[in-house]
């Protein structure tokens, strides 16, 4: 068996990556502060669909992995990840307070030596300004006396192709020390690493990476709107695009971005350039067409019913993307809100969310003025809505 690592935060990075470990040879602790999750994992109930239960059962009888909600076992750990939350606050700002909080509580724990490697997505800079004087203050270590990278996390869930071991990593540390020490502890597991030349690289490459799905991902929504009203299906055009074999690269139109990286990640690069007073007007303008999307669907309903008032309207898929049960930053919110100022008697059916904001899921049936597709789960039969108006936010006419 190889050394004791702990991973903190347990969701959609952690827990892949913290398994991917435990079969590599680590002996793994999964931290995390729900003790509801906690208690489950070491049940082997992993609560993610990209992790089969049986994958944590495997891991847990090996005994290379439990879960717990004591930090305290940091200490016997040589490596410490940490795979916590950065989201927006309520002005639409990055909101650091999670992670800080994680950083000063394992620093309380970590001994000389000990390789601390940042996973969660941070502003340019944010390692090495924010997380390293938190570490040396806390932890009353020099920052000689231990090893700080940053490697960010590339988790898909539900992608059928692309997993913790084949995706390429980037990987980068404080020094060259410190980043080939990460690029060691990641080689047991995964199979192609990157090291950059400094944490700031790294840190500007996560955020590129998303800032330009966000921008391609609203200037095909923008396309979208647009075939609308000439009367071609945009799927159509899409598909004739990508038979170019060279500067294309398709990309869909939705009911908007979500989950916790798309809608999130670009703000913390436009955040630094505002800072930096450095134009970044294409990620704004993108992250608006986004936040409009949702209205402009309600719109769209109201075309085709001429009213929304007191029309029963049933939402398909709430979840942020098909075949997951995470609503973070889901659009559908916002659309779920516009159809219910309209007037409109709203419900919604998403059986891998099953309750959310207070109420549950409903079934698939015809009786309804209007069924607005919005997250189309590889599950839902289309065919239970009957002969009732359907508006698809994925393109059909």
């Amino acid at each position: 068996m190889l050394e004791t690592i702990s991973v903190v935060g347990q969701g959609y990075v952690g827990l892949p990556l913290s398994i991917a470990a435990a079969e590599a040879g680590y002996k793994v602790w999964g931290i995390d502060k729900d003790p509801i999750k906690v208690e489950n994992l070491n049940k082997g109930l992993s609560g993610i669909e990209d992790l089969p239960n049986s994958k944590l059962i495997s891991s847990l009888k090996s005994g290379n992995y439990a879960a717990s909600s004591k930090a305290n076992y940091i200490s016997e750990s040589k490596v410490v990840l940490i795979c916590v939350p950065t989201p927006l606050d309520k002005y639409n700002r990055p909101d650091l307070s999670i992670l800080v909080g994680a950083v000063e509580e394992i620093s309380q724990y970590i001994k000389p030596n000990s390789l601390i490697i940042i996973e969660s997505t941070v502003e340019p800079g944010t390692t090495r300004d924010t997380l390293l004087p938190i570490v040396e203050r806390v932890s009353k270590l020099p920052r000689d006396q231990f090893n700080l990278a940053f490697s960010p996390e590339r988790i898909d869930p539900t992608n059928k192709n692309w997993n913790v071991a084949n995706t390429p990593k980037l990987v980068s540390g404080l020094t060259e020390d410190c980043a080939e020490k990460a690029m060691k502890f990641y080689s047991l597991f995964v199979n192609t690493l990157t090291k950059c030349n400094s944490l700031e690289i790294a840190e500007t490459a996560k955020l590129l990476e998303n800032s330009f799905r966000l921008v391609n991902i609203s200037f095909i929504n923008e396309i979208s709107t647009i075939c609308s009203k000439l009367g071609i299906d945009v799927q159509l055009v899409i598909e004739a695009a990508s038979t170019k074999p060279y500067g294309f690269m398709p990309f869909y139109p939705s009911i908007g971005v979500g989950g916790h990286c798309i809608p999130v990640d670009p703000i913390y690069l436009s955040e630094k350039a505002r800072v930096l007073g450095a134009p970044s007007r294409m990620i704004e303008l993108a992250s608006d067409i986004n936040d409009q999307m949702p209205n402009y669907f309600v719109g769209r309903a109201k075309e085709k019913l001429g009213s929304l008032k007191d029309k029963r309207i049933l939402v398909v898929g709430v979840a942020y993307k098909p075949d997951v049960s995470d609503i973070r930053e889901t659009p559908v919110e916002a659309l779920l809100t516009g159809l219910t100022e309209q007037g409109a008697k709203v419900y919604w059916h998403d059986d891998l969310v099953k309750e959310w904001n207070g109420s549950k899921s409903v079934a698939l049936s015809s009786d309804y003025d209007l069924a607005i597709i919005a997250t189309p789960h590889s599950y839902i039969d289309i065919e239970k809505l009957g002969d009732i108006l359907i508006l698809d936010t994925r393109g059909s006419l």
